[in-house]
């Protein structure tokens, strides 16, 4: 019983930080070098992450400084940036890539809090699936008498406490995502 409880536990604290990596992707505007995580750069002929062969720095609020630690690589990776579809237009001085980030207006903001609560409502699903899964062990551990049916329903309980933690979690960091976002 106590393992599936830490199961639970360790995935639903996975399922946040997949959620937190996701959001870090969404431009809202502002530079963030998390932005750039999901780029590949053809490097070498093997696709290499950005962040391992260039250093990511923001200058100021709307600028994102890529400085490739091989230079030979710059156009590689100004390829990459454009194949990424990001919407930006990387600006290349020989020595380093300099992205612009440009304003978000208010309808594009709107569209993006609705990609957020969507991201969102797909990490409570996947918590729901976790509870479901979670119930249904427990549920199998009563029935093989390996647990009373007083231990099923404490259970069961600690199980929807647990669920409904996660999910306030959730909402507090979508909360702060749609408030970054709606940050003129």
């Amino acid at each position: 019983m106590e393992t599936i409880m830490n199961n639970l536990e360790e995935k639903s604290l996975k399922t946040i930080s997949v959620l937190k990596e996701d959001l870090n992707t969404v431009r809202a505007g502002r530079a963030n070098p998390a932005l750039l995580d999901k780029v590949m750069v053809n490097y070498y002929g093997m696709p290499t992450p950005l962040k391992n062969i260039a250093n990511i720095s923001v200058p100021d609020p709307r600028t994102l400084m890529i400085s490739p630690f091989d230079p030979k690589s710059i156009n590689e990776i100004e390829k990459a940036i454009n194949i990424a579809n990001l919407g930006i237009n990387p600006s290349n001085d020989g020595k380093c890539i300099r992205l612009v980030i440009p304003q978000v207006t208010e309808e594009r903001r709107k569209e993006l809090t609705k990609t957020v609560k969507k991201m969102g409502e797909e990490a409570k699903v996947a918590i729901r699936n976790l509870r479901r899964d979670a119930n249904d062990k427990l549920k199998k551990l009563e029935k093989d008498h390996e647990i009373t049916e007083d231990d099923l329903k404490k259970a069961l309980d600690k199980v929807q406490k647990a669920v409904e933690k996660t999910e306030k979690s959730i909402d507090e960091v979508i909360a702060l995502k749609d408030k970054e976002i709606m940050e003129v």
